[in-house]
């Protein structure tokens, strides 16, 4: 029988919900101990009380968690800006990391976390479940061994309403930094539709465990909500190799859509036209159609993944160096724009609807994007009204 691996879970409500889930009803079954959670206000966990039944002691930051004991595997669903500091307090410790998507709230952290693994034992993986499904793996295997040919241009539109309650929930939603400084740069690139951009990016990287490196970006960000950052960019990266990524991704829109991909290859087309649900179909030039399912699927993969990477060594499909392009992308961005520009406000209304709940959105912004997505075209260069142009950066 495979060896126990023990995991403390740091972050255990939010997002940190799935993998209490996962790990308390498939653990046992996978030989996983949960040995610790970490939480701020761990009595907002739902399953708390079986979280101490299974023997977990609950503590209130990593390094409280350390100076009483250690981790095979230590699972961070914690706030953007505590990815680095406990990345490397983990390292440290001699513990491997899942760290949840992004990678981190700025370069400079990224960069930070990657030298920390590289002068220690452990792996870092980085928790994009698209990475870790059969269905990019597949679609990656079959890129790399040039069955499409070079990637020339890849593009996705996803648009997911937030409502008022999404800004309220944390003190760090929809802000540049922590109270203490720290990056954070929450957006929708930079957290709950990092997941797309980030997968143009990966399936174009030369081996399994990289990624295409961006070299230049112009972005278009824009506000509707009362935030700090952005809730809605546009944006254009050219890779190295001289692919054109364009991404377009919004908050404050109705209704949801999306994704839709089109990733153009030299000698076919990888679509995925229906959302979430749906998979990705590839059409080859000679006439071939194959289908890769959805990537979505087996979303714990990432969990199981790593755990089979503690007991026998084995490299991590999605680490630091495959997910730093995501985050160089987004920090050019935000430089693209550093002024982020307020919608009109005759564009913008409010749906009200239970207290707290209400949904900010703009008039005629989802089929501007629509329109955008069609014809590969930046809002400004499409001649949208309200757009403004952001700056060409160098990476």
């Amino acid at each position: 029988m495979d060896e126990t691996v023990t995991i403390a879970l740091a972050g255990i409500c939010g997002y940190g919900s799935f993998y209490v889930r996962h790990i308390l009803d498939e653990g046992g079954a996978r030989n996983v101990r949960l040995v610790a959670a970490v939480a701020r206000r761990p009595e907002r966990c739902p399953r708390l009380d079986e979280i101490k039944a299974a023997g977990a002691e609950i503590y209130h930051d990593l390094e409280e968690f350390y100076n009483a004991g250690n981790a095979d595997l230590v699972i961070i669903s914690s706030p953007i800006q505590l990815h680095c500091p406990y990345t490397c307090m983990a390292l440290e410790n001699n513990s491997n990391v899942l760290c949840e998507k992004p990678l981190s709230g700025s370069v400079q952290d990224g960069l930070e976390m990657a030298e920390s693994e590289k002068n220690s034992e452990g792996f870092v993986g980085i928790g994009y479940q698209a990475s870790f499904s059969d269905a990019v793996q597949a679609l990656k295997r079959d890129i790399l061994a040039g069955d499409f040919g070079r990637p020339l241009r890849l593009k996705t539109l996803r648009e997911a309403p937030r409502k008022t309650s999404y800004y309220a929930r944390n003190d760090w939603a929809g802000k540049m930094r922590s109270e203490d400084g720290a990056w954070i740069l929450d957006s929708p690139v930079n957290n709950a539709n990092a997941h797309f951009l980030h997968n143009m990016f990966y399936v174009c990287g030369d081996s399994r465990e990289t990624s295409a490196k961006p070299v230049e970006v112009r972005a278009e960000l824009y506000r509707a909500n009362a935030i700090e950052n952005y809730d809605t960019a546009a944006l254009r990266c050219r890779t190295e190799n001289g692919t054109e990524i364009l991404f377009y991704t919004s908050h404050a829109v109705p209704s949801d859509v999306g994704p839709v991909s089109l990733y153009e290859f030299e000698e076919g087309v990888i679509s995925q036209m229906k959302g979430c649900g749906t998979g990705f179909t590839a059409r080859l030039k000679n006439g071939e159609v194959r289908e890769y399912g959805s990537p979505f699927e087996g979303g714990a993969n990432k969990i199981w993944q790593c755990v089979d990477s503690v007991r026998t060594g084995e490299p991590v499909v999605c680490g630091i160096e495959a997910a730093l392009s995501q985050t160089v992308c987004m920090s050019g961005a935000q430089e693209s724009m550093p002024e982020i520009a307020e919608f009109p406000s005759d564009h913008v209304t409010t749906s009200e609807e239970e207290e707290g709940r209400s949904l900010v959105w703009v008039k005629g912004l989802q089929e501007a994007f629509m329109q955008c997505y069609a014809r590969s075209l930046l809002p400004s260069e499409q001649g949208v009204e309200w757009a403004c142009e952001g700056k060409t950066i160098s990476l």
